[in-house]
């Protein structure tokens, strides 16, 4: 009955947050694939300024992972009122942050664009997307946020309706603008970032209209404003370490595509479409993450800790089926792929089909490190093992290894991309390891009492 218990609460969760990353997933590959029909160097420039945003999703990530934490356990307990106060602390964070990227993106986009490219046609080409999609910056501070406490509030279906129906707007919009359908001109990659920025308008639009309902959490103003010192004490305790894990694993992250960029078009190219492949491939995965994450702390919140050590444990075996599932039906829609992405010219395609095979071969240890370290770990209030492992990972052995494989000894670009996709793997036998000391085992509920009281 447990395991079947498990099964429905997973199911629940992992259903719609995999259908919703699916849909962001297929709004980058509906990028790549319509600015890959008009030509290759659009597809490269684009690919480029994505990392913009990428940079920022990382602070996004760790607020919502911080948000998560506390939510999840304070919902589990009862608490709405303390999880509106965490809603309304993550908020004043994530605004404050996407207002900074949107500053940047509009007003010095060739400077970004020269931090991952020196190749000028995609400084051009890059600059005006940038300055354009800035503005949707500022609305996925708020729904980013606003999202997430969804989920972990019940209502993970209405969150994954509103984010998804956004999402197919963007691509439908992405078609009419890139290639001026319907009537309207043909804006190239200035429509895909129009399409972008309309869609998260939308999506901002529909999460407002939700915060209009009384009969759940809502964002208040009290807590954005004056949020209760303890919750933001244990907030920024458990975010900290999330936040500079993120920044860590993703700036190490963002070199692998600076080093792919400085390796010509082609290898730029190829790696583009790889990374949107895998971002589809790993949907599932991210989903069962997110899920095990709010499923262990409810139970922790509870006080249920056997029950959460017990469900953490057949999570993990779930994660190891996902992977090989993922990879493998990701080796068997190379070829289609390969179709797809027709308009590479010889050298980028054979990048990308042995790019492709590496990407099926990484599901399986992205799917058990995102479970353990960002699901697993978080629910329990153990925000710095993640940083630990990922510095080690990023900064002492890949990204070191990537450099001189690239650069010094100049070996050929399938190593190179090789090399750069081993953190997964690397990191596996420490995450395992530090798992089964079970220190993630915690109520942070109690915690936050004992503190509220002692001060």
């Amino acid at each position: 009955m447990k395991q079947e218990s498990l099964g429905r609460k997973l199911f629940s969760l992992v259903l719609p947050m995999a259908l919703q990353n699916l849909f962001s997933a297929l709004v980058s590959a509906s990028d790549a694939l319509m600015l890959g029909f008009l030509d290759q160097p659009s597809l490269s420039a684009v690919s480029l300024a994505g990392q913009v945003s990428f940079v920022m999703s990382l602070f996004h990530m760790a607020f919502i992972i911080g948000a998560t934490v506390l939510a999840a356990q304070y919902w589990g307990k009862g608490d709405p009122d303390s999880v509106e106060q965490v809603e309304g602390i993550a908020l004043r964070v994530s605004m404050l942050i996407s207002t900074v990227f949107f500053l940047l993106a509009l007003l010095v986009p060739q400077g970004l664009m020269r931090l991952f490219t020196q190749e000028t046609e995609l400084i051009e080409l890059g600059a005006p997307y940038l300055r354009i999609v800035s503005w949707s910056y500022l609305c996925v501070g708020w729904t980013q946020i606003v999202l997430c406490i969804m989920k972990n509030t019940g209502r993970t279906l209405r969150s994954t309706a509103y984010g998804s129906t956004a999402l197919v707007l963007n691509i439908v919009l992405n078609a009419i603008f890139i290639f001026g359908l319907l009537g309207f001109p043909a804006m190239g990659i200035a429509g895909a970032a129009l399409a972008t920025t309309i869609s998260r308008i939308v999506e901002l639009a529909l999460t407002l209209l939700e915060n209009r309902r009384k009969d759940t959490v809502r964002v208040r103003l009290q807590p954005i404003i004056r949020p209760d010192r303890t919750l933001q004490r244990q907030f920024w305790k458990h975010t900290t370490p999330v936040l500079a894990n993120e920044l860590v694993w993703g700036v190490g992250f963002t070199m692998t595509s600076v080093i792919m960029g400085h390796l010509g078009s082609d290898a730029v190219a190829a790696n583009a479409i790889a990374q949107v492949v895998k971002s589809v491939a790993s949907c599932v995965c991210m989903g069962i993450g997110a899920g095990s994450g709010i499923i262990v702390g409810n139970a922790l919140g509870a006080g249920e800790l056997a029950q959460a050590k017990r469900d953490g444990g057949r999570l993990c075996k779930i994660a190891v089926i996902a992977g090989a599932i993922s990879g493998g039906v990701l080796l068997c829609a190379s070829p289609l792929i390969m179709g797809f992405a027709g308009n590479l010219t010889d050298a980028a395609g054979g990048y990308l089909q042995f790019m492709l095979v590496v990407c099926s071969y990484y599901m399986i240890g992205k799917s058990v490190n995102s479970t353990v370290i960002a699901g697993i770990f978080c629910a329990g209030g153990d925000t710095r093992f993640g940083l630990k492992c990922d510095t080690v990972t990023m900064w002492c052995i890949i990204v070191p290894i990537g450099l001189l494989a690239a650069f010094v000894l100049k070996w050929p670009i399938p190593v190179v991309y090789f090399l750069l996709n081993l953190d997964e793997f690397v990191k596996l036998p420490a995450v395992w390891r530090h798992y089964h000391r079970y220190g993630w085992v915690k109520n942070l509920t109690n915690e936050t009492q004992e503190e509220a009281s002692n001060g």
